[in-house]
């Protein structure tokens, strides 16, 4: 049902890549869209996610927030999705690994030179990156090893990290190296994160 499942979200949020994570699972959920500022900050909302931020989800009673935690946890909630390794596989400390380096690292590297922040060279061992260059260094190794992140499997840390590649060269945080863009093409286009990028952009507010 439906109700077992909500998810808390803006169409111009992170939201987009747990969207996409929906979709690829097939499973029912509603959705639940806040605005900025006083939707997100109201006391019922918090008692959801006391950061008053998007996404989360309310999953059987059980609340779940911050994208890559989000889309870890839906791929093992829906294993008939085939989105996560098996624990016992291999493959899944790769998933785990790529997954959350796109949550940690890169989240943060690319959130810095968004801003404008550089790290001085002599301070860059007090960040959990080090600079913009060893992250997308990293990152290129990551996706040019195997067709997807954990082998020739299609799983949840693809929708995290492509959705972070995909977001990053669209509006020039990530530089759009060859093996970025490759990447991107093979799973851009997969039917679950179209029909993700159209429902939400249905929901965009009006341009004026």
């Amino acid at each position: 049902m439906a109700d077992d499942l909500i998810f808390f979200t803006n169409p111009m949020s992170r939201g987009r890549i747990v969207r996409w994570m929906l979709e690829e699972t097939g499973c029912a959920y509603r959705t639940e869209i806040l605005g900025f500022g006083s939707d997100m900050k109201a006391s019922g909302y918090r008692a959801i996610n006391p950061m008053g931020k998007v996404p989360a989800i309310l999953h059987e009673g059980v609340v779940v927030t911050e994208a890559a935690a989000i889309c870890a946890y839906l791929a093992d909630a829906f294993p008939g999705a085939r989105l996560a390794p098996p624990i016992g596989d291999p493959r899944r400390g790769t998933y785990y690994r790529w997954m959350f380096f796109a949550a940690g690292p890169v989240e943060a590297a690319v959130s810095n030179k968004s801003l404008g922040f550089e790290v001085p060279a002599d301070r860059q061992g007090m960040v959990g990156y080090g600079s913009i260059e060893d992250v997308l260094s990293a990152l290129e190794y990551a996706v040019s090893q195997t067709e997807y992140i954990a082998g020739d499997q299609f799983t949840a840390a693809d929708v995290y990290v492509g959705a972070q590649l995909g977001w990053g060269m669209m509006f020039g945080t990530i530089e759009k190296r060859p093996a970025f863009e490759a990447y991107w093409s093979r799973i851009g286009n997969r039917p679950a994160a179209i029909k993700a990028r159209e429902i939400d952009d249905a929901l965009l507010p009006p341009r004026t």
